[in-house]
């Protein structure tokens, strides 16, 4: 089959490699039909080239047909059209059972200290062959795969496998009161999702904020007030405080993680690790805070006394600094975690079968066969074009 494979720093091809097989009883093989290129795998594509070895698969965001289902697969059959979900859990253990999917005690990775393991993201998350690919074997065939109806097209539905729940659990974090007011930072996916669906849960006021003009223009047509950082600069607090009776909102979602702009340091500490041998670079970042953290430094700034700030950008700094006084002085609250996607399909999948109130069926800026997959992680990578969301179709 054919797939995209990561080779070094900024290089990924799309390759033939064997087939996925039935390993387990419980696996099913999909064919898949759409697949995501997601901001995390940006990571893979700059920075964490330590936990990679050349010719692992990439992407977590797919969705397809079942081809073929082990002898204990009983809820799913050859045919059924389904979305995987990114984090692989078994959906029996005790952290599935409260809720914490992407906690899985079965498929946790202990040789890392990390979480549930994932779909194409590295040896810290188990080395698993990812979704950007013809075929993806998944495991717990019973448990794991979404089965979703026939009729709406692909765009509809895949973006269960990571950008809805991730950003619905953004919003559910940041618990913004009815009528209340949130800030989000960053307009990628999972920015622009997190503004659609707090606006559709009730947020009275939600401000997006970024510095590409297409992403604000963007968010702009549906709805939400959008501030351009670049424009407002330090003065960007006061022109929130503005907009929210003067204290600030009542929360502040940071959906740009370890990618922020504005340090320059960090940006070098991060451009050092991948000149390293792996075993340095890897030691480095298991030890040292590697994070651009201006957007997290930002939304403590933003956020009203006695708010709460939900992180789902990702951050991979293990000893990065926070400013305790101001976070203890401003009592805030601080929610933050991998998507748990199954505990969330239930709140969402009404939102895409009876109508289509987010845009999910639109929300795509670029649709590319999966052999384009290396210029789309460029272009992506530089925020050209207008590119917010790329699908491959393999």
């Amino acid at each position: 089959m054919r797939a995209l494979t990561w080779h070094g720093k900024r290089d990924v091809r799309v390759d033939t490699v064997p087939d996925p097989t039935i390993r387990e009883r419980d696996d099913v093989i999909v064919r898949v039909t759409t697949t995501g290129l997601c901001g995390s795998d940006l990571h893979l594509y700059e920075v964490l080239g330590a936990f990679l070895d050349p010719g692992d698969i990439l992407g977590h965001e797919p969705m397809g047909i079942v081809e073929e289902v082990g002898t204990d697969v009983t809820t799913l059959k050859p045919g059924d059209r389904v979305v995987i979900p990114f984090n692989i859990s078994c959906g029996s253990c005790f952290m599935c059972d409260q809720g914490l999917q992407s906690q899985c005690e079965t498929t946790q990775v202990h040789e890392h200290g990390t979480g549930a393991s994932l779909f194409g993201y590295t040896k810290l998350y188990g080395q698993v062959p990812g979704g950007q690919a013809q075929y993806l074997r998944v495991p717990f065939g019973n448990s794991l795969p979404i089965r979703v109806p026939g009729g709406p097209p692909d765009d509809r539905f895949v973006y269960l496998s990571d950008v809805l729940p991730t950003a619905w659990q953004a919003v559910e974090y940041a618990a913004v009161p009815q009528g209340g007011s949130v800030a989000v930072l960053g307009l990628g996916p999972i920015g622009d999702m997190s503004c659609r669906i707090a606006a559709h849960r009730g947020a009275g006021t939600v401000i997006g904020i970024d510095l590409v003009p297409e992403r604000l223009e963007r968010a702009r047509r549906r709805g939400i007030h959008t501030l351009d950082l670049q424009l407002y600069g330090e003065d960007l607090a006061d022109a929130v405080r503005a907009l929210t009776g003067g204290r600030g909102p009542d929360a502040v979602i940071d959906a740009v993680g370890m990618d922020a702009h504005g340090s320059r340091i960090a940006a070098a500490a991060q451009g050092i690790t991948t000149l390293l041998p792996d075993s340095l670079a890897a030691a480095m970042m298991k030890r040292a805070g590697i994070d651009r953290l201006s957007a997290l430094h930002t939304a403590i700034d933003l956020v009203r006394r006695g708010g709460t700030i939900s992180v789902s950008g990702v951050y991979g700094g293990a000893a990065d600094p926070l400013p305790m006084l101001t976070m203890f002085d401003k009592q805030l609250t601080l929610r933050m975690g991998q998507a748990n996607v199954r505990r969330w399909v239930d709140d969402l999948l009404p939102l895409l079968t009876d109508g289509d109130p987010l845009g999910a069926e639109d929300f795509a800026t670029h649709r590319m066969p999966l052999e384009q997959a290396p210029d789309a992680y460029e272009m992506f990578q530089k925020k050209q074009d207008g590119a917010v969301k790329v699908l491959f179709a393999p």
